[in-house]
């Protein structure tokens, strides 16, 4: 990836105190990967996409005004997108997850659904809301009916 730095302007790259080899590059003073590109490579699929997962569903949730902190914040354009990108994520990584690591990813993406459709004045049609297309139609569980004593 480039940075600005790194972008030639009128006169050739630029000049300022960034380098293609500044402390936050991925490369070295000699040119070989710097600690950043060695750390990111120990790190395991399942956990960058958890962690991806996690910043979408937090960030959702916030819209939703689920924040304890920001109750009365409520953004529901920002939260559709936000859950329409945990949807794709989530739908595409989860055959390379396994069950044990996509269940819980599924569990919090159903919930945000779910509360959508809740904070929504005017609800969108089954199938039609943020991450349907992808997930199927989400519906709020059904409580089972009892039946009175005696029948």
């Amino acid at each position: 990836m480039t940075s600005a730095a790194d972008v030639p302007g009128p006169a050739g790259p630029s000049s300022s105190a960034h380098s293609a080899h500044s402390a936050d590059s991925p490369l070295g003073p000699d040119g070989a990967p710097g600690s950043a590109t060695r750390d990111i490579a120990d790190v395991l699929a399942v956990e960058v996409v958890g962690t991806a997962a996690v910043h979408l569903m937090s960030a959702a949730a916030v819209h939703l005004g689920l924040a304890e902190d920001l109750p009365d914040h409520r953004d529901l354009d920002e939260a559709r997108t936000l859950i329409e990108a945990l949807a794709g994520l989530v739908t595409a990584a989860a055959p390379s997850l396994g069950h044990h690591h996509a269940a819980p990813l599924r569990d919090g993406l159903r919930t945000l659904q779910l509360a959508f459709r809740e904070a929504s004045h005017l609800p969108d049609p089954p199938g039609q809301g943020p991450g349907e297309r992808l997930t199927g139609a989400v519906h709020p569980p059904t409580r089972p009916t009892t039946r009175p004593a005696g029948h």
